[in-house]
């Protein structure tokens, strides 16, 4: 099939490369001409056979909220939106229904694989209309790691985004308990080989997960992690699991304490932050800071 593709940074570029590897075509636009295989959003939508489906991989807030306003002006009738990006679920409902008023599809999409789903795949939690997730499907397919899992359609509009923040706020608290542990091997004076402990519980443990194994690569690195800065960012979707758990009365104990701990980094060099830090490059190429 042919897609749009808005937005070609590191997630976007690596999956129009890899939907291409599965046989479709992709059009791909960018602001950064280099990037780019048109030169503007009424050229990538003329250059699309219709009923077209274009997928948004632009920052959430006002970048897709612009691009949603855009495309809703250029298509036309029975085409398709999907957004792809990390918009809050209660954004979705509004695009979703803006599309309709003018016959365009929407299709919400949580997309999980950082920079190494060119060659993983990606997982993928997608919200909307039965017929509208039909039309998509071969795309999905194209992303989605090998095998029986790894997309799920998740249910109405919004529903999509909402599982991918639910699974960025267990990621968060996956991430504290890793670098807590890291901390306390590290502040032990009979304990003399941090790296390799993390190293063994990769096998036979039921700690074990692809995050343990980015853990490992980050400290195969910089042993001590002594050149980053105990500084970690939130990208929102932490913010949001908490707040939804306050809207729904459900206690996230531990995902709302790693969310703090990120804002305590921003008040000291923390050294679980290090590993916070170090895993959010690892997995996603999220920069860090040096000291």
């Amino acid at each position: 099939m042919e897609l749009g593709l808005i937005g070609l940074g590191k997630m976007g570029g690596n999956m129009r490369e890899r939907i291409r590897r599965a046989g479709h075509t992709v059009i791909g636009y960018d602001r950064n001409p280099d990037l780019a295989d048109v030169a503007s959003l009424q050229e990538l939508v003329t250059k699309l056979q219709g009923p077209r489906v274009v997928w948004v991989m632009v920052p959430a807030g006002a970048p897709t909220q612009q691009t949603i306003e855009e495309l809703a002006r250029l298509l036309s009738p029975g085409d398709i939106v999907v957004d792809g990006g990390n918009s809050r679920w209660t954004d979705d409902e509004k695009h979703a229904a803006l599309l309709a008023e003018k016959g365009i599809g929407f299709v919400d999409c949580g997309v999980s694989g950082g920079v190494w789903g060119l060659q993983n795949g990606y997982a993928l939690m997608y919200g909307g209309e039965a017929e509208h997730i039909a039309r998509v499907q071969p795309v999905f397919d194209a992303l989605k790691p090998e095998g029986e899992y790894g997309a799920v359609h998740a249910g109405k509009a919004g529903a999509g985004h909402f599982a991918k923040m639910v699974h960025n706020g267990i990621e968060y608290a996956m991430m504290q308990a890793y670098a807590e542990g890291w901390e306390l091997l590290e502040a032990v004076d009979s304990v003399t080989d941090v790296r390799e402990i993390f190293r063994s519980w990769k096998e036979g443990t039921v700690i074990r997960s692809w995050l343990l194994d980015l853990a490992v690569d980050a400290l195969d690195k910089d042993e001590h992690l002594d050149k980053l800065r105990g500084y970690a960012a939130d990208s929102g979707e932490g913010r949001w699991t908490v707040e939804a758990a306050i809207d729904h009365a459900v206690p996230l104990p531990a995902i709302t304490a790693s969310l703090f701990a990120r804002f305590a980094s921003r008040q000291d060099d923390s050294p679980q932050m290090k590993m916070i830090a170090a895993l959010r490059n690892e997995f996603g190429g999220h920069a860090v800071e040096s000291k």
